[in-house]
C-alpha cells in the first residue's frame, strides 16, 4: 500500500546554526521525498534553496508595536503557523528548538482546534540545558515539550540531561543529526594551495564560536602541541572571531592559525557530553581541561600519518554507516506517521 506524501510545517531559526541547518536538510530531504513542506521563519533560513519542488516558505513579521515595550516573535509565528496549518491543512508542525517555536505551535493548535496539526519538537541542546535551568524559561519549556505529540533529542546525552531537568511522562526518541553524502567538488591539493598550505599538519574547527565552544582551549592546545611549528590550525568560523585575536597574539599562534568565516579526518576533541556517538571508537575523547593530553593526541597525528588515515577513515565510514540522510530521515518519516496516526 503506497503511503499518502504528509504535509509537513517546519518551524526554525533562519541562521548558521545546527538546529537551523538540521531543520532546513532535513525539511529539503523531505520534499525529495515527495512531501509537501512549510518553513516558518522571520528570514529564508541560510541553507533553504528556492525554489525546489515541495518546499514553501512564510516569512513572519516580527511585531513592532508601539503599545508594547519590546518586540513580540512568538505571537505572529503563533498566527502564521495557524494560518497555513488551516488553509493547507497540515498534518503536522516539526519544531527545532523549544523556545519560541515549540510554545508557538502550542498557541497554532490551540487556535486551530481539533483539526489542528500534530507537534514534533526536537531539542537540539541550550534549548534545554541552558535556557531549562532558567526559571524564566523552565516552567514555559516544560508545558511546552509536554503538549508536543512526540520529543526527539539528537544525541543520548541530550535525551539523558532533558530528562533529568524536566518532568516528562512521555520517552524521548532520539534521532542523530544526519548528512548528505557528497563528492568533494574541488582536490585537496587544490583547497591547501589556497589556503598558502605546503606539507603542514592542517588541524580544522567548525563552529559558530561561541564562548561554550572554548575555541581558548583550542587555542591553547595548539600552543602546547611540541609539533606546533609544523602545524596549522584553520577555523572555519559561523561567528566573530574578534574576541580571540588577543589569544593569538599571548600565545604566539598569529601565523600558525587561519580563519575564515566532506572530509575524512580523525577528531580530537574533550568528553563533555554533547554528541559523542558521532565519534564512536574512531578516536579517543579527553577529560574536559585536559590540555596535556589533547596536545598530546594531536602530536601522536602529526607523527604518524598512517594513523591520521586510518582514524580518519574509520571516522568517515562511520558517518557514511551511521548518520547519512538516507539512514536517518526515514527515521523521522515513520515518527511522523505514528503520530498522525494517533491522532
Amino acid at each position: 500500500m503506497e503511503l499518502v506524501p504528509l504535509k509537513i510545517g517546519i518551524s526554525c531559526f533562519p541562521l548558521i546554526g545546527g538546529s537551523g541547518i538540521l531543520a532546513t536538510a532535513l525539511g529539503s530531504e523531505l520534499a525529495r521525498r515527495g512531501h509537501e513542506v512549510y518553513f516558518f521563519s522571520y528570514a529564508q533560513p541560510v541553507r533553504l534553496d528556492l525554489p525546489q519542488e515541495g518546499l514553501h516558505f512564510h516569512r513572519v513579521e516580527v511585531a513592532h508595536n508601539p503599545l508594547f515595550p519590546c518586540p513580540d516573535y512568538t505571537l505572529p509565528l503563533a498566527v502564521k503557523m495557524a494560518e497555513v496549518a488551516r488553509s493547507k491543512q497540515l498534518d503536522l508542525f516539526h519544531v527545532h528548538y523549544a523556545v519560541p517555536h515549540a510554545l508557538a505551535a502550542c498557541l497554532a493548535s490551540q487556535i486551530v482546534g481539533p483539526s489542528a496539526p500534530r507537534i514534533v519538537t526536537t531539542l537540539h541542546g541550550s534549548d534545554t540545558t541552558l535556557l531549562g535551568q532558567d526559571p524564566d524559561y523552565r516552567t514555559a519549556i516544560e508545558h511546552a515539550l509536554v503538549h508536543s505529540d512526540a520529543v526527539t533529542a539528537v544525541s543520548e546525552n541530550l535525551r539523558n540531561q532533558t530528562q533529568q531537568i524536566f518532568h516528562l511522562k512521555r520517552p524521548i526518541e532520539v534521532i542523530p543529526n544526519f548528512f548528505t553524502p557528497n563528492k568533494p567538488k574541488r582536490s585537496r591539493e587544490e583547497v591547501r594551495r589556497d589556503l598558502g598550505l605546503t606539507d603542514e599538519f592542517l588541524v580544522l574547527h567548525l563552529s559558530n564560536l561561541r564562548p561554550v565552544k572554548r575555541i581558548d582551549l583550542l587555542l591553547r592546545t595548539v600552543a602546547k602541541s611540541k609539533n606546533r611549528a609544523r602545524l596549522r590550525l584553520f577555523i572555519l568560523a559561523g561567528g566573530p572571531f574578534d574576541p580571540y585575536e588577543p589569544l593569538l597574539d599571548e600565545l604566539s599562534l598569529r601565523k600558525r592559525v587561519i580563519v575564515r568565516q566532506n572530509t575524512a579526518v580523525v577528531v580530537v576533541a574533550f568528553r563533555v557530553g554533547g554528541i559523542p556517538e558521532v565519534i564512536g571508537d574512531s578516536c579517543p575523547l579527553y577529560p574536559f581541561g585536559d590540555l596535556t593530553a589533547a596536545a598530546a593526541a594531536l602530536d601522536a597525528l602529526i607523527e604518524s600519518p598512517d594513523l591520521a588515515r586510518e582514524l580518519g577513515e574509520r571516522g568517515r565510514n562511520r558517518a557514511l554507516e551511521r548518520f547519512s540522510a538516507d539512514r536517518i530521515v526515514p527515521q523521522y518519516e515513520a515518527l511522523y506517521r505514528r503520530v498522525v496516526a494517533g491522532r
